[in-house]
């Protein structure tokens, strides 16, 4: 059989250089990886993870999700332009005050997050559907399920993601092309580090004293203990996010929960999981609210609620349909 093309976005360091290498260094050569990112000029760190690989099973190629053209460019690249898993992983991220930040820097931040996505799938979604086949796995964030304090327009972006993929796999499945998202929680990578310390550099002088305050001595110095004992390596979500890439067909499941025909989440944590859900709250229910005890309504102890945070969440959503109608 031949080797399935898998084109990832943002791989010039974490997840999506994780899932590149991991990939392209598969036993049993089942990838044919095109790695891409921005800037190409940053791809020495790919380049020495990859190995013996680069070349063979793993080929680097430049691709800005914000730019139609690079994009188009990429794709001309690479015969037939046939791609069978698309993995959407090119992001930024924005986390303070919602009065600190810049209207300019949200519309970047969106362009990115969730216009990107956007475009990548327009133009790999109709060859697709001719086909008859295809996975598109998009790497999203447990921000999308729920928002979390300071993180408003990140969040949003998530959100924006996630409807947009629920909405889409509608009619992708009946064209035998799947939709995954994969839901991380905090991932320690060179990008939540850069965000976290232009964070502590940033002028807050634009909002109240009070939420600057929360922000600085609360959320940021909390942000960091969650990191340093919850946060997973990027090679843990490529290892969860490999697991889909894998599967044969169009990427689903051999055998689907009952009454698969409705929409349905499978739910999954990586091995850095904090707590299942509780007992008979069921896979759907909402984590909770990752809040300092000053900002929790049931004013808890003074440390941070976690809850389940579902540490590397992933979930597939699935829709089908009972006879010819949608």
């Amino acid at each position: 059989m031949a080797p399935k093309t898998v084109l990832i976005t943002g791989c010039s360091s974490g997840i999506g250089l994780a899932l590149a290498v991991r990939l392209a260094r598969d036993k049993q050569r089942r990838f044919r990886v095109i790695a891409t990112m921005r800037n190409v000029g940053r791809s020495g760190a790919l380049a020495a993870a990859a190995g013996s690989a680069l070349g063979r099973t793993l080929e680097i190629k430049q691709l800005d999700v914000c730019d139609e053209g690079s994009i188009r460019a990429c794709l001309d690249g690479i015969p037939g332009r046939h791609v069978d898993v698309l993995v959407s992983n090119a992001g930024v991220g924005m986390v303070g005050p919602l009065e600190c930040q810049s209207l300019a820097a949200m519309q970047s931040l969106m362009d990115t997050n969730f216009f990107g996505l956007v475009r990548l799938v327009k133009e790999v979604l109709p060859d697709m559907k001719r086909r008859r086949g295809g996975h598109i796995v998009v790497i999203s964030s447990i921000m999308g399920l729920q928002g979390i304090v300071f993180n408003d327009i990140y969040a949003a972006s998530k959100f924006a993601v996630e409807g947009f993929c629920e909405s889409l796999v509608v009619q992708a499945l009946r064209f035998n092309v799947a939709i995954s998202l994969v839901e991380p929680g905090p991932v320690t990578t060179e990008f939540e580090a850069k965000l976290y310390e232009e964070a502590e550099r940033t002028d807050y002088s634009r909002t109240d004293p009070e939420t600057a305050d929360i922000f600085t001595n609360l959320y940021l110095r909390n942000s960091k203990d969650v990191f340093a004992s919850l946060g997973q390596t990027p090679e843990d979500i490529a290892e969860v996010t490999g697991r889909w890439v894998a599967l044969p067909g169009r990427g689903l499941p051999s055998s689907h929960p009952p009454g698969w025909a409705g929409l349905s989440r499978e739910a999954s944590i990586s091995p850095n999981e904090v707590q299942r859900p509780p007992a008979g709250s069921g896979a759907g229910s909402p984590p909770r609210q990752l809040l300092p005890p000053e900002l929790h309504p049931d004013g808890a102890e003074p440390s941070w609620e976690l809850g389940w945070m579902g540490i590397g969440m992933e979930w597939e959503w699935e829709w089908g349909w009972d006879g010819d109608g949608m």
